[in-house]
């Protein structure tokens, strides 16, 4: 063999365990699925032709990237290995006549297609039905304990209710992938660049982001769910098709996928594969082809491994989400809050069935990070409905011709400076009359979570901004029906509609009030909070850093914020105008903090209570005088513990001394029975 082929083997297996590394370990790939599948298989050629330079450390041979260190190592109870790809029908074919010659000849098989979710691999054990590990993937044979991480995962049962025979099985091991909802996706980078926060490139990074968190209170903060698929190992239950295990599974209650579909042979399973690859794009998951699996448990262990494959699956990838473009320019968009966030304008590209014109940049150090300039040849993708965003530049490819770009220091909808505050990652517009801030900040105002307008959505904010009709949020309390009737669409009987529900929106709650005024950090909870701690609005603007500090659960940044806005005169002028208008901006009556034999005490829950649900026990609480909050401190008074509690809650108790609580006790307390 030439030395030439030799050096390239050595330089495939260094890039492809680095990008390895980079993809299993630090979950921050550099390259796409597409471009580290070509490396494999040009690795995986070069060895077929040359065995005798196949060694133990080749990639080829080795099913994933090392553990992280920061969790303890689990050793699995049999190997997670990864798959074989095809990337077109004829592959998968191909497949198939490989796996015939290790079979008798005649031998029929039918098939299971599972989609190939795009996320965490975990491996989930039960003990007597009880959930009491939970590991990541690892290298295969050993990984990542991140029990009390998963326990957060709504999807994931705790404890196993009965297996179909009537008793729980004495052990069980399932294999899962954990995931994020693209919807969920969406929403959570939302909220984290309004608080101006590191977005996440993509769900699958944002799931195993969240699950490998030391601190199991910012797991249970995303919106994870979980798919469930095989069973590793089994005590009390024998299965002799993996159709059987499915619905076993789906029997226990684990969630499964409902897209997996048994089919007769191998063409029905190319044919689903490849309709349900033209849909998936509307899914609400991200998912990169269908697996597709000999149904026969026992021809399993007949056809055994190659490698670091089962002989017995392969996964049909789908066609690449990704594209190569120019990047023709570098604009910025203004959010409700005035965070800046720049997009790319590009030469108009097909990825994925869809023309893609413009993609986002995330924020500044994103583009500074990646070094992201204008005129850059620059890789795109686009998953399903989530929004495009630029990957990375094609430096191999600049001419000297391209711009390095800087966000601008002063906003491009209304021309005022810009600020970037000390640690935050977000360039904002402070200038709360600028245009698009407007238009975002009425519809917020609008939106249910706040004043609740019905009829009012995005057009209709863009409309009356335009129209010169609403020049802060105030503005919609003084419409008159002579000045919306000559608009296009309306007549009186929307007019009519329209007034009255601005006119109800008079009387929202307090905490619904400082919600709909977008203040920087401010979300509905953060709201709650202080309408519980002030009376009025004019009782919070008056409020000091130090005083709002002194609030449980409002940090320095939250505390500088709410302060900040309320210095502006213009903020303070709208508030005296909706004032004027008869908006309530004092805490009602029936809002004030109720009091009882709980007054002045702060409770922690964790687990299942026997009789009340989570929320109940919550309103239960604060009906009584109480507090309730989520993380323990100094200042929590009692921890109410039900089944299945986070042992982290527990043993911070432990070492503060808190008093614990079970439901029937928190009953007494109250002066009632638990019947009651």
């Amino acid at each position: 063999m030439s030395e030439d082929i030799a050096n390239r083997i050595a330089k495939l297996r260094e890039e492809i365990n680095y990008h390895s590394y980079r993809y299993h370990v630090l979950d921050d790939p550099v390259i796409s699925d597409a471009e580290y599948d070509a490396l494999m298989r040009e690795l995986e050629a070069l060895e077929a032709a040359h065995p005798e330079r196949i060694t133990p450390d080749s990639p080829t041979q080795r099913v994933g990237g090392e553990p992280l260190d920061r969790f303890e190592k689990v050793r699995h109870p049999a190997p997670m290995l990864s798959l074989d790809n095809a990337f077109d029908a004829d592959e998968v074919r191909a497949w198939r006549e490989r796996i015939d010659k290790l079979l008798p000849e005649g031998t029929r098989l039918d098939y299971v297609a599972e989609p190939k979710i795009d996320g965490l691999t975990v491996v989930l054990t039960y003990v007597d039905g009880l959930f009491t590990l939970g590991a990541t993937r690892g290298d295969g044979l050993v990984g990542e304990d991140v029990t009390q991480n998963l326990r957060t995962i709504k999807a994931l049962l705790l404890r196993i209710p009965v297996s179909p025979d009537g008793e729980a099985p004495p052990r069980l091991v399932v294999r899962g992938e954990v995931y994020m909802a693209k919807d969920d996706f969406e929403e959570l980078n939302r909220r984290q660049a309004e608080r101006g926060e590191k977005t996440f490139a993509n769900p699958r990074n944002a799931a195993a982001g969240s699950v490998r968190q030391l601190d199991s209170r910012i797991t249970a903060s995303r919106p994870l769910s979980l798919f469930t698929y095989a069973v590793i190992q089994s005590e009390g239950a024998t299965f002799s098709t993996q159709w059987e295990v499915l619905q076993y599974l789906r029997r226990l209650g684990f969630p499964v996928n409902p897209d997996s579909r048994r089919c007769a042979n191998l063409e029905e399973a190319i044919a689903y594969s490849q309709e349900w690859m033209a849909r998936r794009a509307s899914l609400n998951y991200e998912a990169d082809g269908m697996v597709i699996k000999v149904n026969d448990l026992a021809l399993h262990e007949e056809l055994g491994f190659v490698g670091k494959a089962p002989r017995w699956a392969i996964a049909f990838k789908a066609p690449s989400e990704e594209g190569v473009t120019r990047l023709l320019e570098i604009g910025v968009n203004v959010g409700r809050t005035g965070v800046l966030t720049p997009y790319a304008s590009l030469e108009p590209v097909r990825v994925g069935g869809v023309t893609i014109t413009s993609a986002t940049l995330h924020n500044e150090d994103y583009v500074i990070e990646k070094d992201i300039r204008v005129g850059d040849m620059v890789v795109i993708k686009r998953a399903g409905e989530v929004i495009p965003q630029v990957i990375r530049p094609l430096v191999q490819l600049r001419t000297g011709e391209e711009q390095v770009w800087q966000m601008p220091e002063r906003c491009p909808s209304c021309g005022e400076p810009v600020e970037r505050p000390e640690g935050e990652v977000a360039t904002y517009c402070v200038n709360a009359a600028c245009p698009a801030q407007l238009i975002r900040r009425v519809e917020h105002w609008a939106a249910r979570g706040a004043m609740d307008i019905e009829g009012m959505g995005e057009k209709l904010a863009l409309l009356l901004v335009q129209e010169g009709l609403v020049h802060d949020v105030a503005d919609l309390y003084y419409l008159q029906p002579e000045q919306l009737l000559p608009l296009e669409g309306f007549a009186e009987k929307r007019v009519s509609n329209l007034l009255s529900a601005i006119e109800a929106s008079k009387g929202r709650p307090l905490a619904r009030l400082i919600h709909a005024l977008s203040i920087r950090h401010v979300g509905g909870t953060v709201a709650e909070f202080l309408a519980q701690h002030f009376s009025s609005l004019d009782e919070l603007m008056a409020a000091d850093v130090e005083t709002l500090e002194a609030i449980e659960g409002l940090g320095p940044m939250i505390a500088g914020s709410i302060v900040d806005f309320f210095s502006h005169e213009r903020n303070r002028r709208v508030i005296e105008k909706l004032k004027a208008a008869g908006v309530r901006t004092r805490r009602a009556v029936e809002e004030a903090k109720a009091t009882g034999p709980l007054t002045g005490l702060t409770f922690v829950i964790t687990g299942t209570l026997p009789a009340l649900s989570r929320a109940a026990a919550r309103g239960l609480i604060k009906e009584h005088g109480g507090r309730v909050t989520d993380s323990m401190s100094r200042n929590t008074d009692y921890l109410v513990v039900g089944e299945s509690p986070g042992a982290t809650k527990i043993t911070k108790a432990q070492k503060l001394g808190i008093p614990t609580l079970d439901e029937a006790e928190l009953w007494r307390m109250i002066g009632q029975g638990a019947d009651k």
